[in-house]
């Protein structure tokens, strides 16, 4: 802010505040009548005379309390132009993202050690303890839930991460590494190299053949062409046998329950012919490592109770 308009601001400011301070004690001086009286002020709105009584006593304590409260907060924050206040602990003045800061200090000084013990433990051991799982578990409903559901069992478009179905890999390291790291993952979009009829018979191949899934008994589809249009065009990313490939994120396709966008016939030609496009964002950045080692460790503890459950 520039000088004039600083001095703009102060002055204006300043200006109605004492405006207000003797407004308020010029009224109350002028005040003919201490008590409550019968007294009118001469004038009448659609029949209802307006008494000439003074201000209760407690609003006026409360109107000057406020603004005295107003004057103490000018002084110990930002509000007068440039000025930057004088609240203690603040070298350069109270700002929202020095407020901040504050309290992330504070609680990284608190809970850092914490999270320090659990980083230097192995994945596996982590995912064990209970006071662990805890905390991993407040965090995933802060961080996670909002995509992933409360329940960790996703929805369209998202994983369902208490499952046994990955697409990146659910070792520890590559579960860690997704969230610190994020994944990108990008399904193209194949009518036009197809055609409509190719990406039915794949869609119905895929569905049929690889999946184990049934296939409407009104229609008739050419699975071999189906096949042949695999080897061709998905086997590269999906393999041969649709086991898919965790280093590019491809889906197994003899797995329907990971499939995050449906697996009906429907939902798969439709995948096949818009492609699909996700992105899980990257942590590191807002959480840090050690964080990130707690909640992998807390989303590994799903899987592994899914798989006791089986």
């Amino acid at each position: 802010m520039s000088t004039f308009w600083s001095w703009y601001v102060t002055l204006l400011t300043v200006g109605t505040l004492l405006a207000l301070f003797w407004l308020i004690f010029a009224t109350r001086k002028g005040e003919t009548h201490k008590n409550e009286t019968e007294q009118t002020m001469g004038h009448s709105f659609d029949g209802i005379e307006e008494y000439d009584n003074p201000l209760p006593k407690w609003w006026f304590l409360l109107f000057i309390g406020t603004l005295i409260f107003s004057v103490a907060y000018l002084v110990l924050y930002p509000g007068l132009g440039n000025w930057k206040g004088v609240l203690p602990g603040y070298a350069d003045g109270w700002t929202q993202v020095a407020q901040w800061q504050r309290e992330v200090d504070q609680a990284d000084e608190l809970y850092g050690p914490i999270f320090a013990k659990y980083a230097a433990m192995p994945l596996e051991e982590v995912a064990k303890d209970e006071g662990a799982l805890k905390m991993g578990g407040r965090m995933f409903a802060t961080y996670c839930s909002v995509c992933h559901g409360s329940d960790a069992k996703g929805s369209a478009g998202f994983p369902n991460l208490a499952d046994n179905h990955w697409r990146w890999g659910g070792e520890p390291a590559a579960i860690k590494a997704s969230i610190l790291n994020g994944r990108m993952g990008m399904m193209p979009a194949w009518v036009q190299a197809l055609g409509e009829d190719g990406v039915q018979q794949v869609a119905a191949y895929v569905r049929h053949d690889l999946a184990g899934l049934p296939l409407p008994a009104d229609k008739s589809f050419d699975l071999q062409r189906g096949a042949q249009i695999y080897a061709g065009n998905c086997q590269a990313c999906h393999g041969a046998q649709g086991t898919g490939m965790a280093m590019l994120g491809a889906p197994d396709l003899t797995k329907p329950a990971g499939w995050i966008y449906g697996s009906s016939l429907v939902q798969l030609q439709q995948t096949i012919r818009h492609g699909r496009s996700g992105q899980m964002p990257a942590q590191e950045q807002y959480l840090g490592d050690d964080k990130v080692h707690l909640l992998a460790a807390y989303v590994l503890s799903l899987s592994q109770g899914q798989q006791q459950a089986r």
